[in-house]
């Protein structure tokens, strides 16, 4: 078995001959998600993927095992929704909603793909947008201040904060205190590996709690 423990920085370019040879693992988006993973490459191989807790791994990303041997990551098909709208004002709408319940969402000009959900279908068709279902790879938007999307319990909660509140600062000329440490409140979830990568459903409105009811189709 190879164990897969490096991630190549996505700004070193590679000579292109090497990573069209190497072989390939093929995994869906809640796979590319786990940093603790048992996978089979797509020539047949067994590899154990060990990479560092947070890691999302996207289509076109470089793994190193620990021979020295290169595998390409690639994003697989898997089942959407894309969702369209007839005015720019419905798709903003639709946007703000799975926003606020920490949907995942892949944004384009003119379209938001999310993965395949009854529950999201329907909220979108009532607020007047087109759902469209579909199956393609999955790469939803990054996170603003890190590499994908993260909770307030996930290890790098606290860093991602205190980096909100710095950009914050420089735009406002203060940092506001809010008076407990995250870091401390989080503290305790540093001995499980969250790889998850939206476990969680939010309510609407000022309150809201996490709750662990799954509302998603494929859980």
């Amino acid at each position: 078995m190879r164990t897969l423990d490096k991630r190549i920085d996505p700004h070193v370019k590679l000579a292109a001959v090497l990573v069209q040879r190497a072989p390939t693992l093929t995994l869906a988006y809640d796979e590319r998600c786990k940093s603790r993973l048992a996978a089979t490459l797509d020539n047949g191989d067994e590899a154990a993927v060990l990479l560092p807790r947070g890691t999302i791994l996207r289509d076109g990303d470089v793994l190193v095992a620990q021979d020295g041997g290169l595998v390409r990551v690639i994003a697989a098909p898997q089942a959407v929704l894309r969702v369209t709208a007839s005015d720019r004002l419905t798709l903003t709408r639709a946007a703000y909603h799975l926003g606020n319940r920490h949907t995942p969402v892949e944004v384009a000009i003119d379209a938001l793909t999310l993965e395949a959900d009854p529950v999201l279908e329907d909220m979108l068709l009532r607020l007047g947008a087109q759902v469209e279902h579909a199956t393609l790879p999955f790469q939803p938007e990054a996170g603003a201040y890190g590499g994908g999307h993260r909770h307030g319990h996930d290890e790098s909660f606290a860093e991602d904060y205190a980096l909100a509140q710095q950009v914050y600062g420089e735009h406002h000329g203060h940092a506001h205190d809010h008076g407990h440490d995250h870091s401390d409140d989080h503290a305790a979830a540093d001995d499980h590996d969250h790889d998850h990568c939206h476990d969680h459903a939010h309510g609407d409105g000022p309150g809201h709690s996490h709750s662990h009811h799954s509302h998603h189709a494929h859980r």
